[in-house]
């Protein structure tokens, strides 16, 4: 644990680049209101080291060389312990142009000021004992939340909702090692054998809650990460007037002349509740066209990388080699399948489709007059969660990192119950154990390197 006199103090900007109403710079620890104070000349002629905590103050930003004014700004006094860090934090709250909020920066460094590191802010909250690993993470989670329900999530964890279930884990597991050294330690005596019925459903109720909660990361990586939906099929089919519908606006341009899309056109979604990475591929035929040749070959990737499959088929014209190659490739892939322009008369073989594509019903849309598309959307939020989740659950497992080492404490723990349940010798299912615990502590930092939490905070931004 860092302590706060012991650290220098740091500073960055707080808020994006570039013109806005406010831009802030952000100081952390033991010199921040000294060094504010050398640079901030306050309306009221009070000095901030008198201020009491969390007050705000009016005036203006000078270079203490020069007099010249910077910036007009407000001042807002953070006391430790009760700040982000638990260290003394001073936020100067400038006008959002590039230069206030730069020269602000420049005078906070060179009056003391160190600048601070990705995410360090967020770091030294952790360090310092004010949230979890977890909790820290999940900052970061709720920077890049896409949808109102990932916000939820990184709320939840942010709270402490999922270190709380895996303290609860790791506390009982804790216990059981006390249990079992204690039958090491006096083996010879009575007090020493713990209660083996006892023990073994201490060990269930472990293993069960960690399989619960790893059974929720399917449906946290989803709401973290999103979902790749390609949109496929042969030119003219209406995948791209589809991706406008879908996006409700026009992104893509939308022809009757055949091969207008040459290129894989990405955008992200939020399809009622989860992040969608939405894709309209060029139509996908055997050509000689070089820049063709090339659209199909970027189709093909995007269509292997697909978590669904989204395939169209033109309900105005009979199944050809074309579909049927496209077909062969959405094999082994989750797929929607949408026949399109039902406004249109019909030629399509529906009987066909049904054969190529067992057990998959084709979805009949008519993209032109509006038709089915609220069907579709609920067919590919069906999609996502084809698995079964419980919505609303208390903690849901998002980060790979926490899924990792909750797979190996849950190894650990069937190893432990295998070796009392053969009644092994103590000192094996110990073994077993302390492999579990420490895997937990891995989660919410308890134990954990130095090394690990520089990989785990430079994926954050400056200033936060």
């Amino acid at each position: 644990m860092i302590k706060i006199n012991a650290v220098d103090t740091i500073a960055a900007i707080s808020t994006p680049v570039g013109e806005g109403g406010i831009g802030i710079v952000r100081l952390s620890g033991p010199l921040s209101i000294a060094i504010a104070d050398k640079i901030f000349y306050p309306a009221s002629g009070k000095k901030l080291s008198g201020s009491a905590p969390f007050t705000t103050h009016y005036g203006k930003i000078r270079d203490p060389k020069t007099q010249e004014i910077i910036d007009e700004v407000i001042v807002t006094v953070m006391r430790c312990p009760k700040s982000y860090t638990r260290e003394d934090v001073v936020e100067i709250n400038c006008h959002g142009g590039l230069q206030p909020i730069k020269r602000t920066l420049e005078l906070v460094l060179q009056n003391g000021a160190c600048v601070a590191a990705p995410g360090e802010f967020t770091k030294r909250a952790f360090l310092n004992g004010r949230i979890d690993l977890t909790q820290a993470e999940a900052v970061l989670d709720l920077i890049r939340s896409k949808t109102e329900e990932s916000l939820k999530v990184a709320i939840t964890q942010l709270e402490g909702g999922l270190s709380g279930r895996i303290n609860a884990i790791r506390e009982e597991a804790l216990n059981m090692a006390s249990e079992l050294e204690a039958a090491i330690d006096f083996s010879e005596e009575d007090t020493g054998v713990p209660d083996k019925a006892k023990l073994s459903e201490s060990i269930d109720r472990t293993i069960t809650g960690l399989e619960k909660l790893i059974g929720t990361y399917d449906k946290g990586s989803i709401l973290r990460e999103g979902v790749l939906a390609v949109i496929c099929g042969k030119p003219n089919v209406g995948k791209s007037s589809l991706m406008n519908l879908l996006l409700k606006r026009d992104r893509v341009i939308v022809s009757s002349i055949p091969g207008t899309t040459r290129d894989a056109i990405e955008e992200m979604i939020a399809l009622r509740g989860i992040p969608m990475r939405l894709v309209d591929t060029a139509g996908i035929i055997t050509t000689k066209d070089p820049l063709e040749k090339e659209g199909m070959a970027r189709s093909g990737k995007y269509l292997a990388a697909a978590d669904i499959a989204i395939l169209v088929l033109d309900h105005s014209m009979k199944i050809d080699d074309a579909d049927r190659n496209i077909i062969k490739m959405c094999a082994g892939k989750k797929k929607i399948v949408v026949i399109n322009k039902t406004d249109l008369a019909k030629k399509i073989d529906t009987k066909e489709i049904l054969g190529s594509l067992s057990g998959y019903k084709p979805i009949e849309i008519s993209v032109e007059k509006r038709k089915n598309i609220d069907l579709l959307e609920r067919e590919m939020v069906d999609a996502v969660w084809s698995g079964g989740f419980t919505q609303g659950e208390s903690a849901i497992l998002s980060n790979a990192r926490h899924k990792e080492l909750l797979d190996k404490a849950l190894m650990s723990m069937l190893s432990v119950k295998k070796a009392i349940k053969a009644d092994e010798p103590y000192e094996i299912a110990a073994i077993d154990l302390k492999e579990a615990i420490m895997a937990l502590g891995l989660v919410t930092g308890k134990d954990i390197s130095d090394d690990i939490l520089d990989r785990i905070f430079e994926r954050f931004c400056i200033g936060k």
